[in-house]
């Protein structure tokens, strides 16, 4: 862990905090328990958005974006910063927080980075492979191939992506082919250079949420219903009513297309209730997996959140000598 940081002197480290884990395990929570505890200790924690759907204003409810009442009264920032019309890429959103990050720490300020999207964070740390721009007919001669065919393609002329890329994943594979017919080197080569990451340059202070799968699991259903009641209807019909690419990412994102479904009389409300949780049980899943697995080892998981502040940032609430 971090050493102690005294918001009176220049940190030599520039501490940042990180919560993440799957979705409704209590981030958003836990990272306004902890903004106010380093207010406590006469410091000042800011909660920035690290959720790639919590990014878009129009996904204030679908989303569970934290509202006035729940941040109580601390500053949170890159909620809602997105119009749902431009999608927000990891190198996007990176940037936006890299930027965040440092003016936070101009301002002797500890950034905490809340979210469920590793991909993000991953990348904020990591940085981002310097991949050329694709010629758009390649792309599309690329993405104009069957399963079969990309997968077949990627095996002869990247067979260590295809190895590791599940058959299925049709977006992976033509990513990783594209790439390769591109640039004449496979991604892995590129991600082997990636740039920009601010890893090095902090003192991360990380905590991965991981509680019991059947409670988390309850609490996705028993929320996508109180989203139904508190205007995620109103928030899809906004969405329709723009008439946006279907592929955008806020198009996407969990919960729109079973609305969608029930609001254009092809589901009941229950059968589009239980489709909605049935999506985000899954999103959960794979989101558990993968901060179960991804992260470094040495980075602390919990089931315990209750105690989370006390055994795992105690550096950061710790009060300057």
């Amino acid at each position: 862990m971090s050493t102690a940081y005294s918001p009176e002197e220049p940190s030599l480290e520039k501490p940042v905090a990180l919560i993440a884990g799957p979705t409704a395990s209590g981030k958003s929570d836990l990272a306004v328990r902890l903004a106010k505890a380093i207010e406590e200790g006469g410091g000042r924690g800011v909660v920035i958005n690290a959720d790639s759907a919590q990014v878009y204003s129009d996904l204030k409810v679908l989303s569970a974006r934290p509202d006035e009442e729940e941040m109580q009264g601390v500053e949170h920032r890159l909620y809602g910063a997105w119009n749902g019309a431009t999608a927000c890429s990891a190198a996007d959103w990176a940037g936006a927080a890299k930027r965040e990050i440092a003016a936070l720490h101009a301002e002797r300020a500890v950034p905490i980075l809340c979210g469920g999207t590793g991909l993000y964070l991953r990348t904020v740390l990591e940085g981002i492979a310097p991949v050329p721009s694709i010629a758009q007919h390649l792309r599309d001669e690329v993405r104009a191939l069957s399963q079969t065919e990309a997968r077949e393609a990627l095996e002869a002329e990247d067979p260590e992506a295809a190895s590791r890329l599940a058959p299925a994943d049709v977006a992976r594979t033509t990513r990783a082919l594209e790439v390769v017919r591109s640039t004449g080197r496979t991604l892995k080569e590129w991600q082997a250079s990636k740039t920009g990451g601010i890893g090095k340059d902090i003192h991360l202070s990380p905590l991965v949420l991981l509680p019991d799968r059947e409670w988390l699991y309850e609490r996705c259903d028993r929320r996508f219903v109180m989203m139904m009641d508190d205007g995620a209807l109103e928030e899809v019909e906004r969405l329709l009513a723009r008439d946006l690419d279907p592929q955008l990412p806020v198009m996407r994102a969990i919960g729109v297309r079973e609305i969608a479904g029930y609001l254009k009389g092809e589901l009941s409300r229950d059968q589009a209730i239980v489709a909605g949780q049935i999506a985000t049980r899954r999103y959960a899943k794979r989101q558990y997996t993968w901060f179960r697995h991804q992260p470094p080892e040495a980075w602390p998981r919990t089931s315990n959140i209750n105690d989370a502040l006390a055994d795992d940032f105690v550096s950061l609430l710790r009060k300057s000598a």
